[in-house]
């Protein structure tokens, strides 16, 4: 097969890489943090692309954004103030919105460029979530917000760039974090971060440091995983909290969804096993 046109590679692992023909770029620079590009192919739609890694794209962003905020916040039984940690592209945002209960969502992301540019290139991922009356953006250290003291949150939502050394999100993957997130947290609070690639081959980059991290912050604590396709593996997320992590109200996951979310979701469901956030075995 003769490749031909202008073809995206990226490393999956490091014996395994994909290409992915663009049919455009709409956009490739670097901001003050990071190497910056949003790419469009037959594929996945627009996609944004980060230091080289493929973080959402827009055929199938829904699953990755759906799984991250919807299982932490129905574990919550009135989740009504929510802090977001990253999430440029509007996704995590557009989601915790979709709670009812929702009075307040406060997101933290370093990169204002970043979220211009999401804003920009990627309306199909944030559909005008920014502008909700509900919503207060600020673009500076998450760990420094967090730290400085203020108000608490009903649940917490880190949608952060996998914790690579020297970059930007490195040190909120740590204890020390997780500590300082937690004093933020009302009694009952939820926590749940992106926790990296799953799959067999990768799991130990981060999967698995950061559920047993988590579990010696907190009292209980679940790690999920869900395939994501432009990921080209399962990918991982862990919820933690000192309260019992179980959906709230008890009629059903199906009941719960219905009465509390206030859209249709695409992915997650309580019916289907495999729209299921699902419970994953983490290594030692």
């Amino acid at each position: 097969m003769e490749l031909t046109g202008n073809w995206f590679a990226e490393s999956v692992s490091p014996d395994l890489a994909v290409l992915l023909r663009l049919r455009a770029v709409l956009f490739s620079g670097a901001t003050a943090y990071q190497k910056v590009e949003v790419l469009d192919s037959e594929v996945f739609g627009r996609s944004l692309v980060l230091d080289g890694k493929t973080q959402s794209t827009e055929v199938d962003e829904f699953i990755y954004h759906e799984s991250l905020v919807h299982p932490a916040m129905l574990f919550h039984p009135d989740p009504k103030s929510v802090f977001i940690g990253g999430g440029g592209e509007g996704g995590t945002l557009r989601e915790v919105l979709a709670h009812r209960s929702v009075e307040s969502a406060t997101m933290i992301d370093l990169d204002r460029e970043v979220v211009e540019l999401c804003r920009a290139h990627l309306p199909n991922h944030h559909r005008g979530s920014f502008d909700d009356p509900r919503v207060t953006l600020r673009h500076e250290d998450a760990r420094a917000f967090l730290q400085s003291g203020g108000d608490g949150f009903d649940v917490i939502v880190l949608d952060l760039v996998d914790p690579l050394e020297e970059g930007t999100a490195y040190l909120l993957y740590t204890d020390e974090f997780y500590r300082i997130a937690k004093a933020r947290l009302n009694p009952g609070g939820v926590l749940v971060t992106q926790s990296g690639p799953a799959g067999l081959p990768n799991h130990r980059e981060c999967f698995t440091t950061i559920f047993h991290t988590l579990s010696e912050v907190f009292t209980h604590a679940a790690a999920a995983q869900v395939h994501v396709p432009a990921f080209q593996t399962l990918w991982g997320f862990t919820i933690a909290s000192d309260a019992p992590l179980q959906h709230q109200p008890e009629p059903g996951l199906d009941a719960a969804i219905a009465g509390r979310i206030s859209k249709p979701l695409r992915h997650y469901d309580g019916g289907n096993p495999p729209g299921n956030v699902r419970p994953a075995k983490v290594p030692a």
